[in-house]
């Protein structure tokens, strides 16, 4: 057992921005579970609000969902004034590396300016625990691998320069002088690749349109929805000249967010943690897992590399176990096991 399981959300109140996305709904899920109050905020430009249908099922109960932007001040006010929140967990953001590039203005309003209206409104309503989906794309492209939170921080994409520029403001005004009662304590947690899903079966990974991620790419072309999957570069420094990425399950992401979360509501220091499994697995390696772990057939060839993208890149997670009690028990048989569940629950996910 975590040493981080011995805190308790109950009657906890948390803000969760992006509450409807892939990360925020089984976020939402587990602080339910664990018996916190959530307060669910997304704008759906990614996502549906029948996530929340099967969340309350999962959880058994119901919560508060309000549709908004974080960059509307007026709407964060309103629900401020309706919620005595308690910290807040912000996952609302735009995601996509090579999309950041193609429109790097609507990433930086969206995923810059969207955090510094939520934190004013949260400074006003003396709200100062702060949960901060960050990334490793903060990284760039590393010297060295494992990637440990001291590395050189040189993002190569417009989404990681807003991910490197958020943990700036934050750290910031966690060094502040607080000029409210209390000081900001925030956890900035980087994070490498979530895939998997709720082992129910119920939530999981649904995006819109063509995903920009591996793993639903990978299971809508198992599902026939798809005819082939495109590998994008074959001819990486790699062992298999695949891109090597750090697969973490998304119920062990879901956990590194609580014990963040109850380590700042416990009166914890500021922190910035890896979040990952320390293993390094390539595209070809996931694939090729999947298809014998589900007796499936997935089909791919190589196509062009995509910009943005590095050649490999792997957590060095200690940081995380060292302050948080926190490490990633989920191997990538599960991952693959666990999305193909979601896939197969879904009638429409199938051809």
């Amino acid at each position: 057992m975590n040493a981080w399981s011995q805190t308790t959300l109950d009657h906890r109140t948390v803000l969760v921005t992006g509450a409807a996305g892939y990360i925020g709904s089984h976020t939402v899920t587990e602080l339910l579970r664990q018996g916190c109050r959530v307060v669910a905020l997304d704008n759906y430009c990614n996502s549906s609000p029948e996530v929340y249908r099967r969340i309350e099922g999962l959880a058994g109960t119901t919560f508060a969902h309000v549709e908004a932007d974080v960059r509307d001040g007026a709407a964060l006010e309103k629900v401020l004034s309706n919620h005595d929140i308690d910290a807040c967990i912000h996952f609302a953001a735009l995601k996509s590396v090579s999309d950041s590039i193609i429109h790097p203005l609507r990433y930086l309003d969206n995923n810059v300016r969207g955090l510094l209206v939520l934190l004013r409104v949260l400074q006003r309503y003396h709200v100062h625990r702060f949960v901060f989906s960050s990334s490793a794309t903060v990284y760039g492209d590393p010297v060295r691998v494992p990637v440990a939170e001291s590395a050189v921080l040189n993002a190569t994409s417009v989404y990681g320069a807003t991910k490197l520029m958020g943990e700036d403001i934050l750290r910031r005004l966690a060094a502040a002088p607080a000029e409210l009662e209390e000081t900001w304590r925030v956890a900035a947690l980087r994070y490498f690749n979530p895939v998997g899903a709720h082992p129910s079966g119920q939530i999981g990974e649904e995006p819109l349109g063509i995903p920009n991620n591996l793993m639903p790419y990978v299971m809508q072309v198992a599902a026939g929805l798809r005819p082939k999957l495109s590998i994008f570069g074959g001819d990486y420094p790699t062992p298999d000249g695949t891109c090597v990425r750090d697969y973490i399950h998304i119920q062990d992401l879901v956990e590194g967010h609580l014990a963040a979360l109850k380590h700042l509501l416990d009166g914890g220091a500021s922190l910035t943690v890896n979040l990952g499994t320390g293993r390094g697995t390539s595209v070809r390696q996931l694939v090729e897992t999947f298809v014998q772990v589900n007796g499936v057939t997935v089909p791919y060839e190589f196509a062009a590399r995509r910009p943005g993208d590095v050649a490999q890149y792997f957590a060095d997670p200690s940081r995380a176990r060292e302050l948080l009690g926190w490490q990633a028990r989920h191997d990538l048989a599960d991952m693959c096991r666990d999305a193909w569940r979601w896939q197969c629950s879904q009638p429409q996910n199938h051809a």
